[in-house]
């Protein structure tokens, strides 16, 4: 029972060489009872030996050669090690060590009741795995899936013609769907194969704002527009800068006027969030019709629901606005941008958005260069300036 270091390097050798009648055990240098069985067919099966709490020598399969990797038979190996230094007995705990489940088995059993019940956005996930990833991957189990498959996939979709930022999206959920299988020990843990994928940069990235002119002209569209209910609500985007559903969805036992507060109860961050109601934003506010049947600030009449789209009516007014281009989502840019240009910092507006993360945020760092300029003017004067003397 030769001792060998089992590397990829030492299997591409097992070929060459010829067992035993009955097969010949490579024992692991690093990991003590690590093993691979090299059979006189040429197979190769890895294994690990140990004594149980009787002091018996027994063999627990890890699995074959040609089925799992080198890395996940020593990570397994590894872990029945410990299992053993624990009283444990692999060779009778097998449930431990069961077999990993396929890319599709692992979404449907684990993924996406876990992403339904945690994730807002899970419908996009589920369209993402859908029409990208399971027609890919789907029929390969996890542990046999590997960087160069991914990558595949990665560079296929942006040859395809998506644009990088779904090609990326789809990348970023391969690797936290690797993640929680690990996590949850559904599989090994071995290193994500869709770690150091280098995202395509996304240099398509639409950014939208409304010049001041602009901007007046659709509130003197909003002021005479018959459609009063899209009308206030695009009023109360522009003043607050919240997200769509953070306004369309919100209640009336959400709303703060005496501390000019909109308490939104689960944001995008999965916290909540509390929106500061400026002057004009709680003037729409008191103008909204209320009826104590109906909880919502607006609701549908047909259904007494909150409204889900306004799409027909923004479009209706963006066209007489003459600003065609503009989606209701720029108006949360324009928001932002309008601060900046204020003079407002980005961690002032890195609050009033509700952004977690004040990366997210430096986007809107580049549309205030003269802001930035006076302040590095601040310097130059202070050190230009004679300097007053003292009896003075």
């Amino acid at each position: 029972m030769p001792s060998q270091a089992l590397t990829p390097e030492f299997l591409e050798t097992l070929p060459s060489l010829i067992p035993e009648t009955r097969g010949t055990y490579y024992f692991d240098t690093e990991i003590a009872g690590f093993a691979i069985e090299h059979r006189a067919n040429g197979r190769g099966t890895y294994y690990y030996r140990y004594r149980d709490a009787g002091k018996r020598v027994r063999l627990a399969r890890i699995g074959a050669v040609d089925e799992i990797s080198l890395i996940e038979a020593r990570v397994l190996a590894s872990r029945m090690k410990k299992m053993v230094a624990e009283g444990g007995d692999p060779k009778f705990e097998a449930d431990r060590f069961k077999d990993v489940p396929t890319f599709a088995e692992f979404a449907a059993e684990h993924y996406m009741p876990h992403a339904k019940t945690r994730k807002r956005s899970w419908i996009s996930d589920d369209s993402l795995l859908r029409n990208h990833i399971l027609p890919v991957l789907g029929k390969h189990r996890l542990s046999r899936i590997r960087r160069s498959d991914i990558v595949g996939l990665h560079n296929s979709m942006k040859q395809s013609g998506y644009a990088a930022a779904t090609a990326n999206r789809t990348l970023v959920l391969i690797s936290f769907m690797f993640n929680c299988a690990m996590r949850w020990e559904v599989m090994p843990m071995v290193p994500n194969p869709a770690s150091a994928i280098v995202p395509f940069p996304d240099n398509g990235a639409r950014e939208r704002y409304l010049s001041q002119e602009e901007a007046h002209r659709l509130m003197a569209e909003l002021e005479t527009n018959a459609n009063h209910q899209a009308c206030n609500i695009i009023k109360l985007l522009l003043f607050t800068g919240a997200r769509k559903t953070e306004i369309m969805h919100a209640r009336w036992e959400f709303v703060d006027f005496e501390r000019h507060l909109l308490t939104v109860p689960l944001a995008k961050s999965g916290k909540a969030r509390h929106i500061p109601l400026s002057d004009a934003a709680l003037d729409v506010l008191r103008s909204l019709p209320r009826d104590t049947q109906i909880p919502w600030l607006f609701w549908n009449p047909n259904t007494g629901r909150p409204q889900d789209s306004i799409h027909h009516g923004w479009d209706t007014i963006r066209q007489r606005a003459g600003i065609p281009d503009v989606r209701l989502h720029d108006l949360r840019h324009s928001f932002a941008s309008f601060l900046v240009n204020s003079g407002r910092s980005l961690y002032e507006v890195q609050k009033l958005l509700g952004h977690s993360n004040a990366k997210t945020t430096q986007r809107y760092a580049h549309l205030a260069p003269g802001a930035l300029l006076d302040a590095a003017n601040i310097v130059g004067d202070l050190l230009q300036s004679k300097p007053r003397l003292a009896a003075e």
